[in-house]
């Protein structure tokens, strides 16, 4: 068996510094102010504020919570085979009240007969009725349209159009259906059940938490 052929050796080639460089780097060492403005655009950079603090611009927002639905959170909520009123609650610990648009029971009955459960959970009495001033059925559009002017509204939905547009609304939650059960998104634990008042109870757990460990160290 002959011998593998060995490829070429290539020399070590030294990296040369043309004058060019050199005097461009010169020039910067002289002349650290100087620098080429055109070179350096940096990317613009928004400062985003952390969602959790909208509470303190939206004193409009407490219990009892008023919830709008839109028409695929009602069918979603029947196929996790969840109570809206009673599944608020847990999420919330609080009283919650569900809202339905008239632009969502117009959809609802629109949608006909594969919807009628949801229809008719929609004209539960417990829920509050939203009349709509506007022309049109679309829902999506009313629903934003009411947050952005009154922001005492969380927004049951799971759409995620609807959502995107929602969450560039600051002082709006947005509830939404995960692990068969409701969740809230943009919303700090400390303001659910009891605004500004659960505030202290947190504290309060904290230092009894801290406390008991200090005796146990002793």
């Amino acid at each position: 068996m002959g011998k593998a052929k060995k490829g070429p050796k290539f020399a070590v080639v030294k990296k040369l510094i043309s004058s060019k460089m050199l005097r461009k780097h010169k020039e910067e060492v002289l002349n650290p102010l100087k620098k080429d403005i055109s070179k350096e655009k940096l990317p613009r950079n928004v400062p985003s504020i952390s969602s959790a603090l909208f509470f303190k611009h939206n004193t409009a927002l407490g219990p009892p919570y008023l919830v709008i639905v839109d028409t695929n959170f009602i069918n979603f909520s029947i196929q996790n085979k969840l109570d809206l009123e009673k599944g608020m609650m847990d999420c919330l610990y609080a009283k919650c009240t569900p809202c339905i648009t008239d632009c969502v029971m117009a959809e609802l009955e629109k949608l006909g007969q594969k919807y009628r459960v949801a229809l008719r959970i929609a004209k539960d009495p417990r829920f509050e009725r939203l009349p709509c001033t506007h022309k049109g059925t679309y829902a999506d559009d009313c629903i934003v349209e009411r947050v952005t002017q009154h922001k005492c509204y969380i927004v049951a939905t799971c759409d995620r159009d609807l959502k995107r547009r929602i969450r560039k609304i600051p002082g709006v939650p947005i509830m939404y259906i995960t692990q068969h059960k409701y969740s809230i998104e943009r919303m700090p634990e400390a303001t659910i059940g009891g605004g500004e008042q659960a505030i202290p109870y947190v504290f309060v757990s904290i230092y009894m938490l801290f406390k008991s460990h200090f005796f146990i160290f002793v």
